[in-house]
């Protein structure tokens, strides 16, 4: 659970043989129109629910299309035939901060179905990136680890900076590889990283589980409240798949005074270099709509914000 229950280098280098690989088709060619999908979080919180059962804030799309890319929100009402096809046609997926059943619910099943078929894609060397934050990285370790492996790691409305790993130091990064001297030292230093949850995956459970293991590295870890270290950033040793445990949506476009958004200019640059990379990823998708009627009558355009910051601590919702 996080605070929202109350409220992609497109080359990528060859740094090792375990890191997922674009295709020979992929390295010789760019997408410049990547589509990143959305996967909409089911609203649990009372005052939401008159508005729809489902939501996106607008802190993530503008995060997404600050990067350069175009969002598609993705329901959780659709058949396994209809998400087979949309996974072909975006260049990548989010999945969001929020709160709910991360084995059961409606939201977990589709998380699933796309996790699968990112699997299957990049095996057979079509390259497909899964970005996940908060409620996101914890439900990429249960997809990975196949049980709920969470403990409480309590650590709400707190900003800090990163316990960059041992593993961080000597496994070169393609989430932090870009980035300057002084941001990585202001990472370590500052409180550029919005926490906003009461439950991780702590770094013992982590090292003593082999599917996490083998599958993650673990770029950071943070203590939390209670005294549980916990883990904060982790990234694909084979797969292009990323994940923080803090929300870098934050930095930019929440502005809550009640709330600890870093704002800092280390901060709004961390969120901003985090954007360009994931939409860097999605230009390594060649994944594309039919034409582009079915392609703009897919997009976020097609909707309209709610004002929220009045009820939540959301400036602005897409309902659904």
């Amino acid at each position: 659970m996080d605070f929202s229950a109350f409220v992609c280098s497109f080359f990528i280098c060859c740094f090792c043989c375990s890191k997922a690989m674009p295709t020979t088709l992929n390295q010789d060619a760019v997408n410049d129109r990547p589509v990143i999908g959305i996967l909409t979080q089911i609203v649990s919180d009372e005052v939401m629910k008159p508005f729809g059962g489902t939501y996106i804030p607008s802190s993530y799309v503008k995060y997404i299309e600050s990067g350069g890319c175009r969002v598609m929100p993705i329901r959780l009402t659709l058949t396994t035939a209809e998400y087979e096809s949309i996974f072909q046609k975006i260049n990548g997926l989010i999945f969001i901060g929020g709160t709910g059943d991360l084995e059961k619910s409606d939201f977990a099943r589709v998380a699933k179905i796309f996790y699968r078929l990112a699997l299957t894609a990049n095996d057979a060397g079509d390259f497909f990136p899964i970005w996940g934050t908060c409620m996101g990285l914890q439900l990429l370790t249960v997809l990975v680890a196949g049980e709920n492996l969470l403990e409480n790691t309590s650590a709400e409305n707190i900003a800090l900076p990163l316990n960059l790993t041992t593993g961080y130091k000597a496994y070169t990064s393609r989430m932090f590889g870009d980035f300057p001297d002084d941001l990585m030292k202001a990472l370590k230093h500052e409180p550029l990283t919005g926490n906003f949850h009461r439950y991780g995956v702590t770094v013992k459970t982590f090292q003593e589980n082999e599917k996490l293991q083998s599958f993650f590295s673990v770029l950071s870890t943070n203590v939390a409240e209670n005294g549980a270290h916990f883990v904060s950033t982790i990234e694909g040793k084979r797969y292009p798949f990323y994940a923080v445990q803090w929300h870098p949506e934050v930095n930019r476009f929440q502005w809550d005074k009640k709330l600890n958004f870093p704002h800092s200019r280390h901060a709004v640059q961390l969120s901003s270099l985090l954007a360009d990379f994931f939409a860097n990823e999605g230009r390594s998708s060649l994944h594309q709509f039919d034409n582009p009627e079915e392609e703009a009558a897919s997009l976020i355009y097609n909707y309209t914000p709610v004002y929220a910051a009045n009820f939540t601590a959301y400036e602005q919702i897409y309902f659904f």
